[in-house]
């Protein structure tokens, strides 16, 4: 049976209204669809844009019936999403990614058993559902390990590393003090990659799919820092990255945009690191330096309207800008000397409060080459770390 096209004009629901939220809901108006925006939180950004706007409880049974009255179809902005209200939406509205998609990805134990058992490569990796069983579960990974929260949990929040046999008794202590009942954790091999690449991947509902370039990623305490693309290196490795990205999403059987966030070993060797079923912050390059957006792709997949290319028309670096970063880049002197870069395209996404490690926008560096566009967000970094230094003194 053929699958009904939700076309312009119609209201698309988004469960969170981050800046990914705000960013889906700017391309979705642009295309002439209305959204609906559902964050608990009142000051999300998402609810300044949206046609319609419900800050309240995902628990909230009045809401979820309004909610999915409104809309025609709905998608997520991310995985953390109650994996049982788009189970209860789905009785009433197609969701995409399906609650089923959800379920696999928002735990990590699930994800990476369903990588494994797919044949598809991935870092050696246990389950771990006490504290005490710790030192156990690392001796059958190896040293060094990292332990991550098996659900909730990003930007390195709910994760230990684990480097040495000593550190053990240190984080059974942070599992014991954090732990609630029924939690599980997730240890991985700590893999001595070469480098860290994601690829975003988007698939509409009559199974067709493509694959934007393969990206590189620079990391700084867990939280993405720098993103280059096209990424330097062979084009045998971004074909296998494609190609993965490809079958793990049909394997899913999944409707929307994915990442896969991969690792590169000093042989050539990719593994797959997770999954994001949503578009992505490595992603967020599309907006200026390709034909269409990973925002406007993920409007196309869901509505079952054609994909669109995924062309990239400038080389570019991306930088997020973190914490402290935005507060000097949006006044005086600091916002006139970046607005001032040649190529240098500034993104805030209007969050009220500056918190450490809190993500509060990004600058995309668009160049001829990806030396001129790396040589401008050098410079750019350096600034930032200039201004911390003496911010700190």
């Amino acid at each position: 049976m053929k699958a009904i096209v939700i076309e312009p004009g119609s209201v698309l629901g988004v469960l969170g209204g981050g800046q990914l939220g705000a960013m889906f809901t700017m391309a979705a108006c642009r295309l002439g669809y209305h959204v609906a925006v559902w964050d608990p939180d009142p000051e999300a950004p998402a609810h300044r844009v949206a046609t319609h706007s419900f800050p309240a409880p995902f628990t909230d049974q009045h809401v979820l019936a309004r909610f999915a009255d409104l809309v025609s179809v709905v998608t997520y902005e991310w995985e953390n999403i109650p994996a049982e209200l788009c189970q209860a939406l789905e009785q009433q509205k197609p969701v995409r990614p399906s609650s089923a998609v959800l379920s696999v990805i928002q735990d990590r134990l699930e994800q990476k058993g369903f990588l494994a058992s797919n044949g598809f490569p991935v870092p050696p990796f246990a389950g771990l559902t006490a504290p005490d069983q710790l030192a156990n579960i690392v001796r059958q990974v190896g040293y060094p390990a990292l332990c991550k929260t098996a659900t909730a949990g990003y930007d390195g929040k709910g994760q230990w590393r684990i480097t040495r046999e000593s550190d053990v008794r240190e984080v059974e202590q942070a599992l014991s003090e954090s732990a609630r009942p029924g939690m599980r954790w997730i240890v991985e091999s700590l893999i001595p990659f070469q480098r860290e690449l994601s690829i975003l991947v988007v698939r509409g509902i009559d199974g067709q799919s493509c694959t934007y370039p393969l990206v590189e990623n620079e990391h700084e305490e867990g939280i993405l820092r720098t993103t280059k693309v096209p990424a330097p290196g062979s084009s045998a490795v971004a074909e296998r990255a494609a190609a993965f990205a490809c079958q793990v999403v049909d394997r899913l059987e999944g409707v929307g945009v994915f990442c896969l966030e991969l690792f590169q070993l000093p042989s050539g060797e990719l593994l797959i690191n997770e999954i994001a079923p949503r578009p992505h912050n490595s992603g967020h390059y599309t907006l200026d330096a390709c034909s269409v957006s990973q925002f406007e792709q993920q409007v196309r997949a869901i509505c079952g309207m054609p994909l669109g290319e995924v062309r990239l028309l400038s080389p570019a670096v991306m930088v997020n800008l973190i914490g402290d970063d935005a507060a000097f880049f949006m006044k005086g002197a600091g916002c006139q000397a970046l607005l001032d870069v040649p190529g240098a395209v500034l993104h805030f996404y209007g969050k009220p409060a500056i918190r450490p490690r809190r993500k509060m926008g990004h600058v995309t560096f668009l160049g001829e080459t990806i030396s001129f566009a790396l040589d401008h967000a050098k410079q750019f970094r350096r600034t930032i770390r200039d201004h911390l230094r003496r911010s700190q003194s």
